[in-house]
């Protein structure tokens, strides 16, 4: 990655994990990069069933100098991927890492802060059952909502699909 792709991403992921720590009404725990381990930085938080959940914003590609024009595209991963998760940290009432399920969400930098209340919503609507009632997406993405219902585990927003489609 570039110097300016390392700044902007570690900037990006730090505004997205305050906002998203001071707007979800529960403790959210944010960890930094461990350099030993290799894991990335994320936000973690219970659900009412004493499970850790976690989120991840990390590149998905970005410009280096061997390919400068390789597009930056960044995802925001909920309970998937992105390295070791420890639900020890929690301490001894965490019941383990909540593995029923998970999201992708790929997207440019320029809108990963706008998404921040729609991944907020998204987490509260599976949190209270199987009905996923959530809004519209602040950006659109490549398939359709249905009823405001989303009914996979992973979405690209239409700018980061045409950045990929215009590198290749």
């Amino acid at each position: 990655m570039t110097p300016e792709a390392i700044r902007t991403v570690s900037q990006l992921r730090q505004e997205f994990y305050d906002q998203f720590a001071a707007k979800m009404n529960v403790p959210v725990k944010i960890t930094t990069r461990n350099p030993s381990t290799g894991n990335l930085p994320m936000a973690s938080w219970i659900d009412e069933r004493q499970r850790m959940n976690y989120l991840c914003v990390y590149v998905h590609t970005a410009p280096d100098k061997l390919l400068p024009e390789r597009p930056f595209i960044l995802r925001v991963s909920v309970n998937k991927g992105a390295g070791i998760v420890k639900s020890r940290l929690w301490g001894r009432d965490c019941q383990g890492i909540n593995q029923s399920w998970h999201f992708d969400l790929t997207l440019v930098p320029e809108e990963i802060l706008d998404f921040c209340n729609w991944i907020i919503s998204l987490i509260k609507s599976h949190r209270q059952g199987c009905v996923m009632v959530i809004p519209e997406p602040p950006h659109p993405f490549d398939f359709k909502l249905s009823n405001s219902q989303i009914l996979v585990n992973e979405a690209w927003t239409q700018k980061a699909r045409q950045e990929i489609r215009v590198c290749h």
